[in-house]
């Protein structure tokens, strides 16, 4: 079974993007992204919505930054019931800066905006991931002048600090892989999967070490037109990728699965075909076993589709 919808029909805002969601109790859904007249621009702010998995509530202005646009929401939850919702602000993603903001109540009232020091950025787009012993990992990355390069940032205090590890890189292309999205293995392997720029697949990168140092990362047998990813591994043990199936453009938007950690992946359900844009997926599987997406959809809206996991 299968459901789509929009999560609004009207919204403040013309332009939309990068959107994110959490499951903040069970049944109770938060979707966020960012919005405003385009892309970049200073008016651009992050926006929530709230759903119990059907029906959205109108969205709502969770945060915003006078003069600057703001970027990438990424919501989680983790183990002992925090909220956390990290975003960026500031004129480009060369010089931007992240801010987090907390619930301890499910998303019904949030702590002030903290900023990040410098050289932190937390989860820079696709969701972090928590381990059995409480160590969260989120994929981050950097992107300057010269160099695309992604980096795992790891805590042991339920994300009240953190430490940065790396770096994750093509040998001999700098520029580069950012956006990681990560998965655990049963051997207890670490693996990052990346956005790729000039080099048309997606890249797979693991660390034996917990996150702290990476294999060179290579592609996969799966293309990548420069954009953003996103995978989660079921209650069943097989993994769910949501992505772009070309080297060029961000449609279509696909399902594949895989049920060897990684190695191999099959195509299985795609998404969205028609011409225009399709992009920056989140994908979780909630309490009830079923999977959640939320994606970009040409821009002017952000879709929600509810499916029942594959069998196969």
């Amino acid at each position: 079974m299968k459901k789509a919808r929009m999560i609004f029909d009207k919204a403040d805002f013309p332009s939309c993007h990068a959107s994110t969601i959490v499951e903040a109790a069970p049944g109770r859904f938060l979707a966020a992204w960012f919005g405003g007249s385009s892309e970049g621009r200073q008016d651009v702010r992050i926006w929530l919505a709230r759903g119990d998995g059907e029906t959205w509530s109108p969205p709502e202005m969770i945060a915003r930054e006078m003069g600057v646009p703001c970027w990438n929401p990424v919501l989680f939850r983790s183990q002992v019931g925090t909220l956390f919702l990290w975003y960026r602000v500031g004129p480009n993603p060369m010089s931007w800066t992240t801010f987090l903001r907390l619930s301890t109540d499910q998303g019904q009232t949030w702590s002030e905006p903290r900023q990040y020091p410098a050289g932190l950025l937390g989860p820079i787009r696709a969701k972090p991931i928590q381990r059995r012993d409480g160590t969260i990992l989120a994929g981050s990355s950097v992107e300057s002048y010269r160099t695309w390069t992604s980096w795992v940032e790891r805590s042991v205090d339920d994300g009240k600090t953190w430490k940065r590890f790396g770096p994750i890189e093509v040998p001999g292309h700098p520029y580069g892989l950012i956006q990681p999205t990560l998965y655990d293995t049963a051997d207890g392997r670490l693996i990052a999967l990346c956005r790729s720029r000039g080099l048309g697949a997606i890249c797979r990168s693991e660390s034996r070490d917990g996150g702290e140092t990476w294999s060179p990362a290579a592609p996969i047998d799966l293309p990548n037109p420069n954009a953003g990813i996103d995978v989660t591994r079921l209650a069943s043990g097989k993994l769910i990728l949501i992505f772009n199936n070309s080297k060029t453009a961000r449609t279509p938007l696909s399902l594949a699965s895989s049920s060897d950690d990684g190695q191999s992946w099959k195509i299985f359900e795609d998404l969205e075909t028609e011409p225009g844009e399709y992009s920056y997926p989140a994908i979780i599987q909630a309490s009830d076993g079923r999977c959640h997406m939320t994606y970009t959809w040409r821009r002017t809206h952000i879709k929600h589709v509810v499916m029942d996991p594959p069998t196969d």
